[in-house]
């Protein structure tokens, strides 16, 4: 294992964690702190996920999606459990919570492998 890749796209995961806070709560509702600790620790998990990850796609940029997909897949479930919100329904919250979990893997992925050359 690669400790460099490991704590970078971690580090990255732990700041993109505090970035997706940051947009859930620039709503009018309030977040609770579960669910400030369950958006930040989720993002930060899709970090090391990468960082400790061998799977070997084709492309970097197809492993930070993958994995930014199966790890924000729970969180997504977990966003159906809620109660209704007029602003997002469940199954939008769900999408957007996948979707945007897909977009920090990139992300991660992308300055990991590229910005950082701490490749696989």
């Amino acid at each position: 294992m690669k400790t460099r890749r490991l704590i970078i796209s971690t580090l990255l995961g732990l700041v993109f964690g505090f970035v997706c806070y940051g947009f859930a709560s620039g709503g009018q509702n309030e977040i609770s702190t579960l669910l400030a600790l369950n958006i930040i620790l989720g993002r930060t998990l899709i970090g090391v996920a990468i960082g400790i990850s061998r799977f070997t796609l084709k492309h970097w940029s197809l492993h930070g999606i993958v994995m930014g997909l199966v790890f924000s897949i729970p969180a997504g479930l977990g966003a159906m459990l809620g109660p209704e919100n007029p602003e997002f329904s469940h199954t939008m919250l769900m999408t957007s919570t996948i979707v945007m979990g897909m977009i920090y893997g990139f992300l991660i992925e992308l300055i990991t492998s590229v910005a950082f050359k701490a490749r696989q």
